[in-house]
Parts: structure tokens; C-alpha cells; sequence
């Protein structure tokens, strides 16, 4: 039997890998190094995006009909009898990273040894899940990914905003969306992240629905909760932004009623095709430094 883990255990069984594997203060973070450490072996021939029915007779059941059930949007798979991992390598390769060390936080943990295998689609890699092991496993992918505090000291020399993140996806070898949720999460500053999901049509009209809102401690005590709505039409600026494909700006300005009163937030935004980021910060909020950062059109 083993004791109920907190959060300081995974911190703990995250830091030990990363130097026993000689992955600390490597950048980007050596994400194979880390798998080839942990006695694991990631099947590159296998492609779960292609992959037909036959492909499941290795695994349970319960693992096929999930499978089948989420067809299409399965992200990764660990056979821990067999020590494999299975990715969909459609995917970019930066969110292969943190599908990885999803996988990986699996079989490290020995509480969630009892389950040979592991299936894990978009809902179960959300770091916002309801589900306790998964919850657990992609806590670990992003404290490993983004090597503890390392994040945490390489932003406090970036200037707030959204080009501090973006740079700091490329250092660590993560993805635009992980490396914005962590920085606001970790921000010592009053900022906040709206992520919207792809735009939609309905009777000639454009709009586009809330797909996550979350907010530094400094932002959730400054003004409390914003109630978006749950689908966004033109008369939103920044949905204008994203209808017009826009890709890149800095010059957003927004007034929004939060619950301590309507305030007036600047935003940065982004639409990497997949979703668009609207990076908000109060008028006036700033972050001193003298280090630049140029993000290039490409």
C-alpha cells in the first residue's frame, strides 16, 4: 500500500529524474534522454493516427473500446508490461514532448502501478482534469518539461507579455499553449490567458467558443472573476482578430467587468490555427528589464 502522493512527492520523483538522467540545465529539455532513463521504449514506427483495428488486440478490452470510443483524438498510450510508449505523431513535436513525459509520469509513480496501461486522449491531458492520475501525470510532464523553477527564472528576465512564453516554448523544447498556461500560472504579475477553440459558423456568422480562462494569483486577487461567455461573436475585438486571421499583435485594448468593477486590460494575441491566445494584463502593468525579445514572422 502506498500513501496518498501530494504534490511535493512528484516534485520530488520529477527533480531525482532529471538529474539522475543528466537532463537538468540541458535546453531544450532532453525529453528522450529523460524516457531512455526510465527503462522506456518509444515505438516511432507505430503512428496512433493511422493505426488500424488489429493494432489493438495487443492491449485490454477496456483499452480498445476507449480507444475506438476516441478515435481520431488519442495522443499517447503506455504498455507498461511492455515498457511502450505509443504517440500520434501527427502531432507537432514540441506537444509530443509533454505527451511523452505524460506517459512517462505514469509508470514512475508506484501508486498508479496497478494499471498496465495507460490511453490518454485531449481530456486526459488537460492539466485541468478531474481525473486524479491524470491530473498527477501531466503535473509531472510540465514540472519536468519545464525543469522546476527553471521556468520560473529564466521569465523573471523577460519583459511581460506574450513573447516572453513563446520564447521561453523554444528554450524548453514545449509547445506555445504549455509554455503560456505555465507562465501565467508561475506569474508574479497581473496577467491572465483566454484560449478560444476554432472558429465556427452558424447562418453566415462567425464565432468562436471559450475553450480555457486562467489567471495569475496577483490577477485572481486584483479582480476576481470574469464571467466570459461561453461562445464569442464579432463584437469582441479580439474574436475579430481571430475571424480576420490575424496571427501576431501586440495592440489589443479590451474593457471587461470583473467582479470587483469594470476595468480597462491591454492584450497580446495569437492564433497559432489551432486556437488563438489572448494574453490580458491591466493598463499599466509591467515587468522591468532590459532584455528584448524579437519574434520573427515565421
Amino acid at each position: 500500500m502506498f500513501d496518498l502522493p501530494s504534490k511535493s512527492d512528484i516534485e520530488k520523483i520529477s527533480l531525482d529524474i532529471l538529474k539522475q538522467s543528466k537532463a537538468l540545465d540541458v535546453f531544450p529539455t532532453p525529453v528522450d534522454k529523460i524516457i531512455n532513463y526510465a527503462n522506456l521504449h518509444l515505438k516511432g514506427d507505430i503512428d496512433l493516427s493511422k493505426v488500424d483495428h488489429s493494432f489493438l488486440s495487443k492491449f485490454s478490452d477496456a483499452v480498445a473500446s476507449k480507444f475506438l470510443e476516441a478515435m481520431g483524438l488519442v495522443r499517447g498510450i503506455i504498455d507498461r508490461k511492455e515498457k511502450t510508449i505509443y504517440l500520434d505523431l501527427s502531432q507537432n513535436l514540441s506537444r509530443q514532448n509533454f505527451v511523452k513525459l505524460h506517459e512517462v509520469g505514469h509508470d514512475v509513480f508506484p501508486w498508479q502501478r496497478g494499471t498496465f496501461e495507460h490511453i490518454d486522449d485531449d481530456n486526459t491531458l488537460n492539466p485541468y482534469t478531474n481525473e486524479e492520475f491524470e491530473a498527477e501525470a501531466s503535473y509531472f510532464a510540465s514540472l519536468t518539461l519545464f525543469q522546476q523553477d527553471r521556468f520560473e527564472n529564466e521569465m523573471k528576465k523577460l519583459e511581460l507579455g506574450m513573447k516572453a512564453p513563446m520564447y521561453l516554448a523554444k528554450h524548453f523544447g514545449a509547445s506555445n499553449h504549455a509554455a503560456l498556461r505555465r507562465y501565467v500560472e508561475c506569474s508574479k504579475n497581473r496577467c491572465a490567458l483566454l484560449v478560444l477553440e476554432k472558429i465556427s459558423m452558424y447562418n453566415g456568422s462567425a464565432f468562436c467558443k471559450k475553450r480555457d480562462f486562467f489567471s495569475s494569483n496577483k490577477f485572481q486577487e486584483t479582480f476576481g472573476t470574469i464571467e466570459f461567455p461561453v461562445e464569442f461573436d464579432s463584437t469582441w475585438q479580439f474574436a475579430q482578430d481571430y475571424f480576420f486571421k490575424k496571427r501576431y499583435h501586440e495592440k489589443g485594448s479590451i474593457s471587461l467587468i470583473t467582479e470587483n468593477g469594470e476595468s480597462d486590460f491591454k492584450y497580446h494575441f495569437f492564433n497559432n490555427t489551432f486556437n488563438a491566445f489572448i494574453f490580458l494584463f491591466p493598463l499599466g502593468e509591467t515587468n522591468k528589464t532590459r532584455t528584448k525579445i524579437i519574434i520573427s514572422k515565421s
